[in-house]
């Protein structure tokens, strides 16, 4: 074969195998960008009692995976049925995030609804928000708060020295290469305000903690939806671990579609440490929906009452 046309056949190869390239990571990044676990809420809004509309069922789980429904192997869990029941966690939701209470899916409360967020629930153990077995309101010096507590009753460490390790699933997740520092940062955020140290130790050695990124079922019983949806979760204290999805865009400088790993990190140490949801104070850390491309990672006054009153601190 003529070494010109040697040449050119090879120059044709290398624009063919970029080409593939290119288009393998546009679709990547399309297929990242379209997925919405939560989209279909979107298509139910106006929704009320009485209906039969094809996507209740879903939300019906989401509503269970929040804690806000429980059908106690009733009928109608698995159908498409707008019932008294879904009526009545509709209206749980709405009060935990002061919407107005209709019972129906109206666009403020499914707008709410589809925000990302984390995938620990709202409501434990079937205790509700503003119901009256815990319609709470903790004091403080600072006047009212709003912090919450796993239930029944609050859990706590027993030990003030913490140990951590990493352990993950999936490996080489993009845009994850400085976690270790980053955790750190996130733990010492918290020992600033509590008796707590924490120290990491070798991913071969026992932990109090341990942290990994996993994608979808990954063995704890919450599986990860993919991109958006819920990006990460945490066990209360002594349960201890703290999963990141590997689903998500992740950075240290987050972009308009991509998650802080610092302030996530800081929202799921607070459930480890024993702090639950707080659907009262968007600033808050330990408010569980949180925005792509945005950074919170400083402690809310609320946070810090939370964490020293659970402990005895204050």
């Amino acid at each position: 074969m003529p070494a010109m046309a040697s040449k050119t056949i090879s120059v044709c190869v290398a624009f063919f195998l970029i080409f593939v390239l290119l288009s393998q990571n546009t679709h990547s990044k399309s297929t990242h960008d379209q997925h919405d676990p939560f989209k279909f809420i979107q298509h139910l809004e106006g929704c009320h009692k009485g209906q039969n509309v094809s996507g209740l069922q879903e939300l019906k789980k989401y509503l269970t995976k929040f804690g806000y429904l429980n059908y106690d192997h009733s009928k109608h869990a698995n159908d498409e049925e707008f019932d008294d029941i879904l009526e009545s966690a509709i209206k749980s939701y709405q009060k935990s995030y002061h919407l107005k209470v209709t019972g129906t899916l109206d666009t403020t409360t499914g707008k709410q609804m589809m925000m990302p967020r984390c995938g620990v629930p709202d409501v434990v153990n079937g205790t509700r928000k503003g119901s009256k077995k815990h319609n709470h309101k903790h004091k403080s010096i600072h006047g009212v708060a709003h912090y919450e507590f796993f239930f029944p009753g609050p859990r706590r460490w027993s030990k003030t020295h913490l140990t951590y390790r990493f352990s993950s699933s999936v490996n080489q997740v993009p845009g994850t290469q400085n976690v270790r520092s980053i955790c750190a940062q996130a733990f010492q955020r918290w020992a600033q305000v509590t008796s707590f140290t924490f120290e990491e130790v070798p991913a071969t050695s026992a932990a109090d903690i341990t942290i990994g990124f996993h994608r979808g079922n990954h063995g704890d019983g919450s599986a990860f939806d993919g991109p958006r949806g819920t990006f990460a979760h945490a066990n209360p204290p002594r349960g201890g671990n703290f999963h990141y999805d590997a689903d998500e865009r992740w950075s240290s400088n987050p972009g308009p579609n991509e998650v802080d790993l610092e302030s996530v990190a800081v929202h799921e140490i607070g459930h480890l440490l024993g702090l639950n949801h707080n659907p009262d104070l968007p600033d808050a850390i330990m408010y569980p929906y949180f925005n792509y491309g945005s950074i919170k990672r400083n402690l809310h006054r609320d946070d810090i009452d939370g964490i020293r009153a659970l402990y005895g601190l204050q």
